[in-house]
């Protein structure tokens, strides 16, 4: 038998409509693609498989988290995960249009970015092709983000680590809404 991972079509079985009817919703109660394909496994559906981390509990700014999604996606040339977030998160995160577009396409330090944001792009940018935060600029990390935030922001590589493999695995279109990865 082969198995093809895809976003499934409604009707959703009842778990699926469950859960579903909590997840955020476009238009016309669109369920995004992203969502569809987790329906895959009850245990990504009910967040077991990808930890929810986009709540109001995180200790990190909404700016600081999505920072880090923005740019673990773009490292990992996720346009369907990144587009997603520009679209729905970047207003709320005071990220401006130079910011945006150099999560994709800008080194770490450049000066659209405050020293606070260009030490947490070099840490990600540092744990996506590493696993590890680089001397001598961990030191730095550990002095400027408490212990809970670390975590957080480790949490979250990991988790769009996973999102982008299966994003661009599964070769999902862009969402409607979504933006665009910018060009150089």
């Amino acid at each position: 038998m082969k198995y093809i991972l895809k976003p499934l079509q409604e009707p959703f079985s009842e778990l699926a409509s469950a859960i579903f009817a909590k997840y955020p919703k476009g238009k016309d109660g669109y369920i995004i693609q992203l969502f569809r394909v987790f329906a895959n496994s009850d245990r990504f559906l009910k967040g077991k498989g990808v930890v929810g981390l986009l709540d109001k509990e995180s200790p990190l700014s909404i700016r600081e988290r999505e920072i880090v999604i923005l740019r673990v996606t773009a490292n990992l040339n996720c346009e369907y995960e990144w587009g997603v977030h520009v679209s729905a998160f970047s207003k709320a995160a005071e990220l401006d249009d130079k910011q945006i577009a150099a999560t994709r396409l800008s080194a770490p330090v450049v000066d659209c970015w405050t020293k606070r944001d260009q030490l947490l792009l070099k840490s990600v940018d540092d744990l996506c092709s590493n696993a590890q935060i680089q001397l001598p600029h961990y030191d730095t990390f550990q002095n400027t983000w408490n212990l809970e935030q670390q975590l957080e922001i480790f949490a979250l590589c990991g988790n769009y680590h996973t999102v982008s493999f299966i994003a661009n695995t599964t070769r999902l279109d862009p969402e409607d809404t979504s933006a665009k990865f910018p060009s150089n």
